[in-house]
């Protein structure tokens, strides 16, 4: 007994001493890990050098603690606003001799996005200091910010490829046609395009003559964009025939890119690090082609946000509309009126500006959003809504308690439509030799049968349902904008708008984009000084933690040493990046089918212009349409 008990203290001391041991690891850890964040002071005297690693959103997507466990990281992605922000900020900073952007590994962003860089890019450049971009292969989005650069070097190996937009959507109706599944499509809405896939096996005359007219206005813009900022780059000779434009430079598509003025030199990533080099001077201990700067997060920190006058609550609707707590990335309902009413309850705000980048989604999230928006302009708190490069259908669901409405003219928003999907087995079921049946009190007793097939009587409620968030949904928009219901609905029945046509029609205000809310917010509240707060941005020491382990290798002290590749570096690279978008479109088009949304108010049509998105989180059964939603799937 006395030796079973040596054992069993030997045994706890092992124990106590591997706990202590991890302990001290994980604090050793951690204080390794908060000693990377860099530091305001950090900033040395060369070039801002911003590595547009992935695409710019509106918001980032936080790190999840399951994510780092399990071995993956977070999809890189970069901010609108901290470029812009640090690109503005160089301008007037004497220690930055110039600006670099890297895009190597560019994932691109909204067409308004692009246009806020460019026209920070400008400042620089009016500032007598040069702006140097380089990337293995430009598309349109990169194609746009490298025309507003005093340098613009494309990879010896690389090239240019300017598309305009426009794309594919997938059609399922053959496939569920011969797997024998119907899908019970409840709309509102001529141009409600969104149920189209599973209706139909192409796309309707109404759904392109309005998408058709949206893109024709996005692509006008976007040549009037690189035009007046590359006056000599030829855009007509770059789509009208491609194949003969890279012909006549001997099928080198990168001496084509220089030809056609859509870039000025051909470099590798070292020639073109030598160059920035002359500029900015030289770092040799960081390696061949490396230059003296600073990178982006490390700048961020050493700018100091004013705090001066009244605060400007901020808060950003980005990604798709969901149920629950999700995001920062996505727009959850739930999370986001929290954000809203902390806000109004407060005091502390003098107005609030909404940043709208989001397709739209679930009804009752949009809702749920809409209405604490509302409860807080009730506190005659000024409200401006200002929309990024997408705010359709729920976005333009959470727009309509504000009392002034920006847009760019590259701005899509509209979608004023509902819908719901739901798919039954009943055929599929039948012809495997499996059949149904059971004993029925009422007409909806056993409905809605995703097995059985729907009774006309729950088609008919659920069809009630959609109508009547319709009637809402238009009655909730001729409130906000002054007009009669059956005003609203010639304008309405799902079609999108750019923001030049919205503008026209009285779904938006006035131009702008988020400082020109912001100016209008604060002269609304009779604020003569203000500065913005972003809701929801609050320092968070674990999120902070986590998301530095992630960033850390993109955001070393030698970010001055261009990047690797990561992007397309070819065509046939873009054509296999392409592939993969499209087999996530497949997924997500299918989620439509057999997830659990219930009724959305959602612009599929948009959808490819919409931010990256966190996974949606799965919503309560707190509907009809969502408790059907949830037997469906």
């Amino acid at each position: 007994m006395k030796f079973a008990r040596s054992v069993w203290k030997i045994l706890v001391a092992i124990k106590d001493g591997l706990v202590l041991l991890l302990l001290l690891l994980f604090f050793g850890a951690l204080y390794a890990l908060l000693t990377l964040r860099p530091t305001p002071g950090a900033v040395q005297s060369g070039a801002l050098y911003l590595a547009l690693e992935g695409p710019v959103v509106e918001e980032r997507a936080r790190l999840k603690p399951m994510q780092l466990l399990s071995g993956g990281g977070r999809s890189k992605a970069v901010q609108e606003r901290d470029v812009v922000r640090a690109i503005e900020a160089a301008a007037g900073d004497e220690r930055i001799k110039a600006v670099v952007l890297d895009l190597e590994s560019f994932g691109g962003g909204s067409q308004v996005a692009m246009t806020h860089i460019g026209a920070a890019m400008d400042k620089v450049r009016a500032a007598k200091k040069p702006v140097l971009v380089r990337a293995g292969l430009y598309t349109d989005d990169s194609v746009q910010i490298a025309a507003h650069a005093s340098e613009a070097w494309v990879d010896p190996l690389g090239g240019a490829l300017v598309a305009g937009p426009g794309g594919t959507n997938l059609y399922f109706k053959a496939l569920l046609d011969r797997l024998k599944i119907k899908a019970h499509v409840f709309k509102v809405g001529t141009y409600k395009s969104a149920v189209e896939p599973f209706t139909r096996e192409n796309a309707s005359p109404e759904a392109k003559e309005a998408l058709g007219a949206v893109y024709s206005a996005l692509w006008e813009a976007w040549q009037a964009d690189v035009k007046k900022a590359r006056p000599k780059a030829n855009i007509q000779l770059v789509t009208s025939d491609p194949v003969k434009w890279i012909s006549a430079s001997g099928g080198d598509a990168a001496k084509a890119a220089v030809a056609a003025g859509l870039v000025d030199r051909i470099g590798d990533k070292v020639t073109f690090g030598k160059r920035v080099a002359e500029i900015v001077g030289a770092d040799p201990a960081a390696g061949e082609g490396a230059f003296k700067g600073t990178a982006l997060a490390t700048y961020l920190a050493d700018q100091t946000p004013s705090t001066d006058g009244k605060a400007i609550a901020v808060v950003t609707i980005a990604g798709d509309i969901v149920d629950g707590d999700a995001g920062p990335g996505s727009a959850g309902g739930d999370r986001i009126a929290e954000l809203v009413d902390k806000a109004a309850a407060s005091g502390d705000y003098a107005a609030l500006v909404v940043r709208v980048d989001s397709p739209g989604g679930s009804v009752t999230a949009a809702e749920r959003i809409r209405t604490a928006i509302a409860r807080m302009k009730a506190k005659k708190i000024p409200v401006a809504v200002s929309m990024a490069g997408l705010a359709a259908s729920g976005g333009y669901w959470v727009s309509t308690p504000a009392d002034r409405v920006f847009a760019e003219p590259a701005t899509i928003t509209g979608s004023i439509g509902i819908f719901a999907i739901i798919p039954s087995f009943e055929e599929a079921l039948g012809k495997a030799g499996i059949g149904t049946d059971g004993v029925r009190t009422t007409a909806l007793s056993g409905q809605p049968d995703v097995f059985g097939g729907f009774s006309p009587t729950a088609e008919a409620v659920i069809q009630q349902q959609i109508d009547s968030g319709y009637a809402r949904f238009v009655g909730l928009v001729a409130e906000a904008r002054h007009k009669t219901p059956a005003e609203i609905d010639k304008i309405a029945q799902g079609r999108v708008w750019d923001g030049g046509t919205a503008r026209q029609l009285g779904l938006v205000d006035e131009f702008g984009g988020i400082d020109a809310a912001l100016a209008w917010a604060a002269k609304a509240a009779g604020a003569t000084s203000w500065h913005p707060v972003y809701l929801g941005t609050a320092a968070d020491p674990f999120g902070a933690l986590l998301d530095q382990l992630a960033d850390s290798e993109s955001e070393a002290d030698s970010a001055h040493v261009l990047g690797t590749q990561g992007g397309a570096s070819d065509f046939a690279a873009l054509a296999a990046q392409r592939q993969g978008a499209l087999a996530q479109q497949l997924l997500g088009d299918l989620s439509r089918l057999l997830g659990e949304a219930g009724a959305q108010v959602y612009c599929l049509e948009c959808a490819g212009m919409a931010p990256p998105a966190e996974p949606v989180a799965t919503p309560p059964a707190n509907t009809w349409l969502a408790l059907l939603g949830r037997i469906a799937g």
